[in-house]
């Protein structure tokens, strides 16, 4: 239970850590920099989801367990973007700003965030506690610069900056949340763990190649964009194979 606790809420404090630099940043991100660490990102979930959800969602299940999952995974969020407006967090060279409400915006970044929290909570009721550690690490990674574009698009809605911290900070909580509910369905009943792995690995395979690749590629950064994702799957693979 405690470690369960500490890695959902380092994961999610994650958001807010990565939030921290808009209170000193002057100007605001260019579109090279933010397509990097959307890139670097995406690889780093994209490692988590192959070389750790889905590998441990097969030593407690087969292929259909994991197919289900992981089906489930996708319409699941695929259902979320039909029913929430997607933010695109200035996704143009003529840095257009858009004009919906600060609280819708708000709801639909939170609730993408649940899928997050889940596949923490699920990992940690493997018999691995690694395997729990992995992922909470990983979703903290990407919350981190995912909390910084949350509160540099506040701030180009003309809300202050401490505003937009403590805003982006608290959209990560949800997390904390999603991960004890994914923890004990999973560990009181226990043919659901493969299930849970593998939804939440469906979840963020759709989350990259859905959002971040194509967010990454949007700005004429493609190539470095690339080297970043590369980098970041390297990166999830030497802490994966050295701890």
């Amino acid at each position: 239970m405690s470690s369960v606790l500490f890695g959902s809420i380092l994961s999610a404090l994650s958001t807010g850590l990565g939030a921290i630099p808009i209170l000193f940043l002057q100007g605001t991100l260019t579109h090279r920099w933010r397509d990097i660490l959307l890139a670097f990102t995406a690889g780093i979930m994209m490692t988590a989801a192959m070389l750790g959800l889905i590998p441990e969602s097969f030593k407690y299940g087969g292929i259909i367990e994991i197919s289900i999952g992981l089906f489930l995974g996708v319409l699941t969020l695929t259902t979320l973007e039909k029913l929430i407006p997607h933010i695109d967090l200035e996704h143009s060279k003529s840095g257009i700003k858009f004009d919906e409400k600060a609280m819708l915006i708000i709801a639909a970044i939170t609730l993408h965030n649940i899928p997050e929290g889940l596949s923490v909570g699920v990992s940690y009721a493997s018999d691995i506690s690694d395997t729990g550690n992995l992922i909470a690490f990983a979703i903290g990674l990407q919350n981190a610069p995912e909390g910084f574009l949350v509160a540099l698009f506040l701030i180009n809605q003309s809300i202050s900056k401490w505003k937009a911290f403590l805003i982006a900070t608290a959209t990560g909580a949800v997390e904390i949340i999603a991960s004890l509910l994914g923890f004990y369905l999973t560990s009181i009943i226990s043919f659901l763990v493969p299930y849970g792995l593998s939804f939440a690995a469906g979840a963020m395979l759709f989350i990259i190649y859905k959002e971040l690749i194509p967010e990454s590629h949007g700005d004429g950064n493609e190539r470095i964009a690339t080297y970043s994702f590369i980098i970041g799957i390297l990166f999830m693979v030497i802490l994966i194979y050295s701890f």
